[in-house]
Parts: C-alpha cells; sequence; structure tokens
C-alpha cells in the first residue's frame, strides 16, 4: 500500500482547487467560514454549480450521471471543499439513496428518481430512525400494509435531518411481523405532499429546526415505490448505513475545524502571550493533531483498500468513532480558546441579514454553535456505542 499520491491525483487536486477558486461564490463561502447559517436556496445554488461540472455525484458511476471519481479522488476533493468553506453537498439524495437505487432499485425506479436527485427536482430526507428505534433499527415499528396497488403507511419518524425541506422521503417500514425483527423490514419511496403526512421541527440545542419529526396517518403510498423486494429493506438499509459511516469519519471537516483553532488561539490574549503560546494548551491542539493524522492515515488505507475493489466493513465504524472524538474535542477546545464570549449565545446573529449584534469576535459565536449542533455526531449514523459493539463482534470477534 502507497499513501503517496500519484502524479495524477495531486494533479485532480490542482484542478479542484482551480475550480473552487473560479466557481465557488464568495457569498457562499464567506457564510460557511463565518458560521452563519445556509438556506436551502445556498445549498441548490452549490449543487447546481458541482453538478454543471459533473462533481455533485462524485461517487456515481458516468452512466447514471455521476463523476465516476474514484475513493481516493472524492477524498482530495473532501479535502478541498472543506479546505474552501465551501457548503457540504446534503447527503440523502446524492450519498445515501442513489447508491442503493443503482443497486437494488429498477429501471424505472433509476430512470425516473435519478436524473431528479442530480438537478434538485427532488430534495430527500432520510425515515430510518424512531422514537423507539434509533441505533437499534431492527425494532423500527412505522407499519405498511399492502392494500391492492398501495401501502398504507402509519408511524412515526424523528431526527429527520433537513425534513423541513424535502419533498421526498426514503423509509424502512414494518411490512411483516413473522421472523426476526430484521426479516419483516421493506424499503419505501415517499412523497412529502401526500395527504397524511405531518412534519414537526425539532429545535436544537444551537436555536436551529435542522432536525423534524415526521408522522405518517394512513398514508397511501404506491406500491411501485417499494425498493427491490419486501421484507428485504433491512439488506439495503444496512448497504445505506456503510457508506453514510465512511462519509461521517469528516478528515476534512476536522481538517478545517483545527485550522479555525489554530487561527484563534493565535488571535486570543492568556496575559501577555497568545493562548497559542500557552505550553498546556499548545499540548492539548498538538494532541488533537496527532489524533488527526493518525485517523487521516486510516482513512487512506481504507480508501485504497476500496480503490482495490474491496467494499468497507467495520473499518467504517473505526473511522465513525475517531472521527467523532477528534472533531467534538476541536469543538472544545475552540469553545475554550474563546472563553467568556462562548457563553452569552445569541442563536439569531447566525441568521442571514439578521440585524443581532453578536457579543465578541466575529468567530465567538461560531465556536459556540458548532460546539452544541457536534454533540450530535456521537449519536447519529449509529451511536459510538453501537460502532463498539460492530468492532467487537467484526474484528475482535468477541
Amino acid at each position: 500500500m502507497d499513501l503517496n499520491y500519484t502524479d495524477e491525483q495531486k494533479a485532480f487536486r490542482a484542478e479542484v482547487r482551480a475550480f473552487l477558486e473560479d466557481k465557488l461564490p464568495k457569498r457562499l463561502s464567506d457564510k460557511v467560514a463565518g458560521g452563519k447559517r445556509l438556506t436551502k436556496a445556498d445549498y441548490e445554488e452549490w449543487h447546481a454549480i458541482l453538478n454543471e461540472r459533473g462533481w455533485l455525484a462524485g461517487n456515481w458511476p458516468k452512466e447514471f450521471g455521476g463523476g465516476a471519481l474514484d475513493a481516493v479522488q472524492r477524498h482530495i476533493f473532501e479535502e478541498e471543499t472543506t479546505s474552501a468553506h465551501a457548503p457540504r453537498i446534503v447527503p440523502f439524495g446524492i450519498a445515501m439513496l442513489g447508491p442503493v437505487l443503482q443497486k437494488f432499485g429498477n429501471d424505472a425506479q433509476k430512470a425516473h428518481y435519478l436524473p431528479r436527485i442530480l438537478n434538485g427536482d427532488d430534495w430527500w430526507c432520510q425515515g430510518y430512525s424512531e422514537p423507539g428505534a434509533g441505533s437499534d433499527l431492527a425494532s423500527v415499528k412505522t407499519s405498511a400494509v399492502r392494500e391492492g396497488e398501495h401501502y398504507i403507511v402509519n408511524g412515526q419518524k424523528t431526527w429527520t435531518t433537513l425534513g423541513q425541506y424535502a419533498n421526498m422521503i426514503f423509509c424502512l417500514v414494518r411490512t411483516s411481523k413473522a421472523g426476526k425483527p430484521q426479516e419483516g423490514i421493506s424499503f419505501l419511496l415517499i412523497d412529502m405532499d401526500t395527504p397524511g403526512i405531518t412534519v414537526r421541527p425539532i429545535v436544537l440545542l444551537d436555536g436551529e429546526p435542522e432536525v423534524n419529526e415526521v408522522f405518517f396517518d394512513n398514508v397511501k403510498v404506491p406500491a411501485e415505490n417499494l425498493v427491490g423486494e419486501e421484507n428485504k429493506g433491512w439488506t439495503y438499509a444496512k448497504f445505506l448505513l456503510t457508506h453514510e459511516r465512511t462519509n461521517i469519519a469528516g478528515v476534512g471537516f476536522a481538517r478545517a475545524g483545527l485550522a479555525s483553532l489554530k487561527r484563534i488561539a493565535g488571535l486570543e490574549k492568556d496575559g501577555d502571550r497568545t493562548l497559542i503560546q500557552n505550553p498546556l494548551f499548545a499540548a492539548k491542539m498538538a494532541q488533537v493533531e496527532i489524533d488527526l493524522m493518525a485517523m487521516a492515515t486510516t482513512n487512506l488505507r481504507i480508501l485504497a483498500a476500496a480503490a482495490a475493489g474491496q467494499a468497507p466493513g467495520a473499518e467504517s465504524s473505526m473511522l465513525k468513532i475517531k472521527g467523532t472524538q477528534i472533531r467534538q474535542e476541536i469543538n472544545a477546545l475552540t469553545r475554550q480558546a474563546v472563553g467568556p464570549y462562548a457563553m452569552p449565545f445569541v442563536s439569531e446573529a447566525l441568521d442571514e441579514g439578521s440585524n443581532v449584534e453578536p457579543v465578541g469576535p466575529d468567530y465567538a459565536m461560531p465556536a459556540t454553535q458548532a460546539y452544541f449542533n457536534n454533540r450530535k455526531l456521537s449519536i447519529y449514523g449509529g451511536s459510538s456505542e453501537v460502532q463498539r459493539t460492530i468492532i467487537s463482534k467484526a474484528i475482535l470477534e468477541l
């Protein structure tokens, strides 16, 4: 295994940098760098720019309109876009549903939904978690009963990220109670405008209604919206989650966060010196940087294996745990560096066009917002406890 970038990979990095310098709107990069909240229109603008270049769905093959980027190229792309403060690509249609449809969907579903994901006609959200089924997805209770050419769906989903923007949701639903819990789950595509669907926002610690509850009351879904076979949804769900958890490592986000931390520590005063000159604080930053370098190397090892045709397995859980720990530690150190200005958090100041004056330097409010919001990292995509269980069984064979 060679962890050095090839000349072709270096050329691709230069190509991405040039693209970002030319096409990334300064208004968007300034919002991301300043920790301002992004609107649906912001995401759609950036998605359209990437789609025109063929890089919105870098993980998709050319035949479906994707960029056909290999694993290392996608890693480079993430590093460069996060470093340039580009908006993230909303993952639900591109990184999650798209690969599932390409592998398990029928020809009609591929022809209809995949182009609509790329051109922005559909905004997808994920209907997995329920009040009694979070990391333990096999416990889902939302039911789908077949009646002629339709399923009648009843139940509730929760923690539905950006569901307030979505017009479509892919759901795990229970179609049978026979056998093991995993054997009675199906994968349905549901139009959010269908009568009987109610979306209620959940306001998080940072004051933003980023996630939602979604209620289904006798929702009528065409049977043709079933992906794959009935009662085989657990297979498709696991396939999707493997891709989700690899992406959650967030090496690029961690590097961008560390660079911001160093900048802030170089500005904040600690007596007659800057905070970065404080040996105790500098040691904490050094440790998190060492951990990040080690994780990045592990990530490259897994990417090299993926490039050789090996599917990511329990290694995804390793990346998920370590990536979470590193990003949360960077958030904690950044908030510590800001000091007392981290306390008076005024959520409204993060909205575009707000006339609310932030308290303290311009980097104080985003530091607190990131600290609050990223507490979720150790929960979504499978909690850290669940990831450790996967590692103990699949790698340690305990």
